[in-house]
Parts: structure tokens; sequence; C-alpha cells
């Protein structure tokens, strides 16, 4: 089969931008509409993506901190809101972000193959290690956790879901009203683990889906993160402005999988890219223009500070003199790394700064035409760039309709993308591979032995 650009969603009803709300054509309670969200998931399904993506926040986060600014300082947990939207569509996938730091493997596991039965075999488990001191305060301590604990945390708690999600071997459940056997006894496994963070005993009380298990999702970027993503993820969120730097991630990733002992193919690399299209270019310039005339100066500011770990106190700041510099803290480190790049890169004053990442905070924002951004995209797919993108439209609904009816097009005319869904799992439209239970190939691995 050639191979095809695999794409997700990242739809706030908020808006991506910080500024978005504020735009005529983005509904200003949009975070909070359940209506807003299904026409976003039932567009996004028009357009044939492989999946509806979501990040959450476990703290109020005021001003322009996260995407959609003060839209999304109110909003739904990812979870809930896709097990509604599974409802609304029949092939779309659902990765919801959930947190290892401050989740137990136990709720993790059950939440995430609650949606996946639901859906019928579309959920995805985005593994985040959280990284602010607002979520620590919410969460029983009183200053996040150091950054190489939260990843060994993180790599365990993984390791935990995997095996409570494989409780139940496919065909354990016989049902058999007959002989009146629900189950078969020997089919079903506890977990009792017993490590550094967490002692479990399971087994899970829910059974496994048409896809075997949620597809697994990392976004992390420093070495610990990508030493997670290359043992544990099946996809993976990244945040690149050039393809040389995403050439390196790519191959470094595919090289530490393939030293792990797993195939690099079933490793998708999708860096996050925010489009503003237009018919022409003056037309796509003038959009991005009309949105970044509408950010606050105080919400341009609170997401510097928030990309840059919390701690960067810009009071008094010269809007036009370069950013000051910024201490390492425990928050993230890849993307405060990032900020500092594309600052020094293009001499970017304070100000031209935050205009710069209003949109996707770090992502690739590209401008153009259907066919200069179907040009990126194919440069980056067919140069070991990406395997496929996460599109951020920068407002909702009009920045995704317009990727879905200008730009999904001109690529299915190049041949990169579908025309038609090829399965009705997340997995399979991704075209990763069934993950047989644990237990049901230790069992056929010691027959075929005998």
């Amino acid at each position: 089969m050639t191979r095809k650009i695999r794409l997700g969603a990242f739809l706030p009803g908020g808006g991506q931008h910080i500024a978005s709300w504020r735009h005529p054509d983005q509904p200003v309670d949009g975070a909070t509409s359940l209506e807003f969200h299904k026409r976003l998931a039932q567009t996004a399904e028009r357009g044939l993506f492989d999946a509806y993506f979501l990040a959450d926040n476990l703290s109020v986060s005021m001003g322009g901190g996260v995407e959609g600014g003060n839209a999304k300082v109110a909003g739904f947990e990812p979870v809930t809101l896709f097990a509604a939207l599974a409802t609304a569509t029949t092939h779309l996938g659902f990765i919801a972000t959930a947190s290892t730091t401050y989740e137990e493997p136990y709720n993790t596991a059950r939440k995430f193959a609650s949606l996946d039965l639901i859906s019928g075999g579309r959920a995805g488990w985005n593994v985040v290690t959280t990284a602010t001191e607002a979520a620590a305060h919410n969460f029983n301590l009183d200053q996040q956790l150091p950054h190489a604990t939260r990843y060994r945390r993180a790599a365990e708690h993984v390791e935990v879901v995997k095996a409570l999600w494989d409780s139940f071997e496919d065909d354990a459940f016989l049902r058999d009203r007959e002989s009146g056997r629900f189950f078969d006894p020997v089919k079903v496994h506890p977990t009792d683990h017993r490590g550094e963070h967490f002692k479990v005993k399971g087994p899970l009380n829910i059974p496994r889906s048409a896809q075997g298990h949620p597809v697994i999702v990392q976004a992390g970027q420093s070495d610990d993160g990508r030493g997670l993503a290359a043992a544990t993820a099946e996809v993976i969120f990244t945040a690149h402005q050039k393809l040389d730097t995403a050439q390196e991630f790519y191959r470094d990733i595919k090289a530490r999988a393939r030293g792990l002992g797993r195939d690099p193919a079933h490793i998708l690399i999708m860096p996050g890219v925010s489009p503003f299209v237009g018919r022409t270019q003056a037309e796509a310039q003038a959009k991005y223009d009309r949105l970044t005339s509408l950010i606050l100066e105080e919400d341009g500011l609170a997401l510097l500070k928030a990309l840059t770990g919390g701690t960067l106190d810009l009071t008094g700041v010269d809007l036009d003199g370069p950013l000051p510099d910024v201490a390492p803290t425990e928050g993230m480190k890849s993307r405060q790394a990032l900020i500092r790049q594309i600052a020094d890169e293009n001499g970017f004053t304070v100000r031209q700064l935050y205009q710069h990442v209003a949109s996707a905070r770090g992502h690739f924002t590209v401008v153009g035409t259907p066919q200069s951004i179907a040009d990126t995209l194919q440069e980056w797919f067919e140069n070991e760039g990406a395997d496929g993108f996460n599109i951020l439209p920068p407002w909702l609904p009009t920045g995704l309709e317009d990727f879905v009816d200008l730009v999904i097009p001109e690529l299915q005319r190049r041949g990169l993308f579908r025309t038609a869904y090829e399965a009705r799992t997340l997995r399979g439209n991704l075209g990763l591979p069934f993950p047989v239970n644990r237990h049901a190939a230790a069992r056929a691995a010691q027959q075929a032995a005998e």
C-alpha cells in the first residue's frame, strides 16, 4: 500500500489562537458547547481526518496561557466529551490527554477502555506528565515533581495501564446462555504490579475493544520525553519550526525505537501545523493579519510566561525589545528551549515573539494557498520530517473548514491522502498493527514450543 499522510485535528472548542474568541466567526461559548464540538467532529470526519485531538488542563489559566486564551479558562474534560462525540460519528478517532502525574493507572486504563468500547475502537490516549505548579497545587502538592521523576512515573504508569488493558483476552467472554458460562476464568489475568510509584493488583473490570486497546500517543521532546516515546508511543505529537529539526527528531525517534526492538513504521510522527488558508497568498495573509490584530498585550505576555516555564516576569518589559533570559524550570523543558530558539533565530522582539507563537504555541504556522501549504506538507512527509500532521486551525469553525474544503482536495489530487476511510477503528485507519494480548501470545508460544 502506498504510504499516505495521516492527519489529526486539534480542535479546542474555544479556538487555537489566543485571540480566536474575538474573531466574529468563532462562537464565544465554543469551549463549553457540546453542539459546537459535534459540528467540529463531523467536519473533521467529512475531511477524513484520522482523529480529533484534545489537550487538557488541570488548573485554571487566566489570559493567554493556553490555546484559545481566555476562552479556555473553563472547558470539558476530554474523555467525557469524546464519549458524547463518538455517538455522533462513525470513523473519526478520538485522542484525549490524561496525566500520568496526577492519575492512577487503574483510573486511566478504565476510562480509556470505556471510551474505546463506546466508540467501537476509536480511542487514543495522549500520555502527558503535566508541567505546571498550578496543577500541582490542585493535587495535594506544594510544587510539581522534578522533570526526571515525572518521566520515571510516566514510564511505569504506561506499563501498568497496558498490562491492565490485557486483563481479559479477546475471547474471554463466552456469554453462553445454554451452558451458563459468561466468561472463561482461564483467560482473565491479574496485573500484580509492584513498582517505584504504583501497586496495582488488577484485573481491570473492562474488556478489550475492536482495536485491542487504545492507541498510545505521546508529545514529549526532551531527552526523557524521546526515550518514553520511543519505548511506548504509537503516535508522537511534536513541535518544529523547520524541516531540519523535524528530520533530526524523526530519525532519532525511529533509531531509538529500532534499538528497542520496535518496528519504526509502527511509530507515527506528526508535527503540529497551524494553517491560515487563502485562495490567494494575499487572502491568507489578510486572515493572519486580522487575527494577529486582535491579540491583547496582556494575553501575549501571559502566553510567553506559560511557554517559558511560568516564572518569567514581563511586567514593565519593553515589548519592542528582546526576550529576557529565563532561568530553567521543572516545566516543559523542550518547549522552553524552542521558544528561546524561535526568539533568537528570528531576532524577534517580545511583541513579535508572542504574535508569532499566538496561533500554535511553538508549532509550525503556515500562511498560504492550498497549493503552497500542500507543498510544505509534502516536502516534510517525503523527506523524513513527518508521517503525518496534527492540524491546529487558528480559529473555528472557519479555519477547519478552510483546510477541509481547500487543502484536503489538493492533497488527494496529489495522491498523498485518502479518499475514503480504510477501517472502522483508529488503529486501522492509522495503519497500526493490532496489539495481540500478551497472555494469549504467551500461551500460543508455549503451545508452539511443545
